[in-house]
């Protein structure tokens, strides 16, 4: 390629012709031109490639074909990696690609073992060639993501709504919401911005132990790390399943033991009973009147608080003297038919009212929040800008009592039957706990209640048993007469 340039100069003009640019300037009615180089591409630089060769230091980027191994070359960079890499023309797309193979490693990946590498994919079929190397590019996409990420997608899983054994569609995972609460809470903040595919062992029971400690933004807790444990458990479990991939294997086996918990063991005597119980019925608690009441009914129908607030008019049978919990709020996921003592029916119809749930709260006719009896008990306190500026006092405090939870309700009715010399599996089933003993105490398959054994009525029978023993000890407890008949029943 050539270029003219015309100088002009007091009348002067004259021709020339060179291999370079051209560049004019005018000055004094002067016309000049600067001759500057042309930039050539580089050529692709190829040899036979040598260990030594990806050894070596270079300023900037460089990429070195290897002669003996067409379609093999290394690419170099400043920072003293190099990266194998084989360049081939897709057969389906008559377009060039490239795949890497792997870092240079003295001891563990050398120009020799990246040329055997080269020399197998050669001689796979064109398709299979590119179906690996595209299964290749998803697992990369899939390990770059992050924990976060990964988070988020785990929680859009569980919260899918699919069908279940009773029919209704319900979440995947129905407890998802205390899963995605854990993720949220202990992992997202020390792990989320890393891939987890480089999420260590070393990592998770790093943050067990701040957990512990108290040093990851809340009260030292080993119950909290072990919720953690299992969440993380669960994510990274699901996150190596076949066609996720998201990590090559979970980071959470073999941990290191947390030490012990102790469950509680608060049950209220015979005079703590009693203090709640009429103390409930003072005018002056600042706590809703129906909210005193489910905590009655907590106690002699021995019913978890998410299992007895949202009692709707319908899973009532008032003839049988029973409710119907179904199994979408029971812990196991089974029905209920809880039968109801004189005591229990008094509570639940002064409740009800002519409300369709049992127990409502201060907005309309809607059940009670899960937490509203255990926030009456405790109290509860209003902040501003991180500063308590309000607070109420719980019943515990107001009525003198060692403080406890609704769970601890359960407990104490379980205890008193238990001291009444009642049937240990009978209480068992007014707890929903699975009877696994049979009546001379040998175990049962498990397969025998949940499987063969559907009988309903033998069941409602014992558990009534307890509860009606269990109703006129209560009227005995807080100095209510109690009837004769009811007496001689028990």
């Amino acid at each position: 390629m050539t270029t003219t340039a015309t100088v002009a100069s007091i009348g002067a003009t004259s021709t020339a012709v060179t291999p370079t640019a051209t560049s004019t300037t005018a000055a004094r009615g002067t016309a000049s031109t600067t001759a500057e180089p042309v930039t050539k591409r580089p050529r692709r630089t190829s040899t036979i490639l040598t260990d030594r060769a990806c050894q070596r230091s270079v300023t900037k980027r460089e990429k070195v074909y290897d002669r003996k191994c067409p379609g093999l070359y290394v690419s170099i960079i400043p920072a003293g990696v190099a990266t194998f890499n084989f360049k081939f023309t897709d057969s389906t797309t008559g377009k060039q690609r490239s795949t890497v193979l792997g870092v240079y490693n003295p001891e563990t990946f050398t120009v020799e073992q990246a040329r055997s590498k080269v020399y197998g994919l050669k001689g796979m079929a064109p398709t299979a060639l590119v179906e690996q190397l595209r299964q290749t590019t998803a697992i990369k996409t899939a390990r770059g993501k992050t924990v976060n990420e990964v988070i988020e997608e785990r929680i859009d899983w569980m919260n899918t709504l699919v069908l279940k054994k009773d029919g209704e569609k319900r979440a995947r995972i129905e407890s998802w919401e205390n899963v995605a609460r854990h993720l949220r809470n202990f992992i997202s903040p020390r792990l989320g911005k890393k891939i987890a595919s480089e999420v260590t062992k070393h990592d998770i029971a790093t943050l067990s132990n701040d957990i512990v400690a108290g040093e990851h933004g809340g009260k030292a807790s080993v119950s909290n790390a072990r919720h953690m444990r299992r969440a993380a458990s669960g994510l990274f479990n699901w996150a190596c399943e076949a066609g996720r991939d998201y990590v090559t294997a979970s980071p959470c086996a073999n941990l290191p033991k947390l030490d012990e918990e102790h469950p509680r063991d608060r049950a209220l005597s015979e005079d703590e009973i009693r203090t709640l119980w009429h103390g409930l019925d003072r005018s002056d608690l600042p706590w809703d009147r129906r909210t005193r009441l489910a905590l009655k009914f907590a106690l002699i129908t021995m019913l978890r608080s998410g299992e007895m607030l949202p009692i709707h008019r319908d899973e009532i049978n008032a003839g049988e003297g029973t409710v119907d919990i179904p199994a979408r709020r029971v812990k196991k996921r089974r029905v209920i038919n809880q039968p109801l003592s004189d005591l229990a029916l008094e509570i639940i119809r002064e409740a009800m009212g002519n409300y369709d749930f049992a127990f409502t709260g201060r907005f309309g006719n809607a059940p009670l929040a899960r937490l509203a009896m255990s926030g009456a008990l405790t109290g509860t306190k209003v902040t501003k800008n991180g500063k308590r500026v309000a607070r109420t006092p719980g019943i515990c405090e107001l009525l003198g009592l060692a403080p406890f939870t609704p769970h601890d309700l359960r407990r104490t009715a379980a205890t008193m039957c238990g001291e009444l010399g009642l049937s240990e599996g009978s209480i068992a089933l007014c707890l929903d706990h699975q009877a696994n003993k049979d009546e001379n105490g040998k175990p049962l398959p498990a397969v025998t209640r949940k499987v063969y054994n559907r009988a309903t009525r033998i069941v409602v029978t014992k558990k009534r048993e307890v509860l009606e023993r269990w109703a006129v000890e209560l009227r005995r407890i807080i100095g209510e007469p109690v009837a004769d008949d009811l007496r001689m029943a028990a």
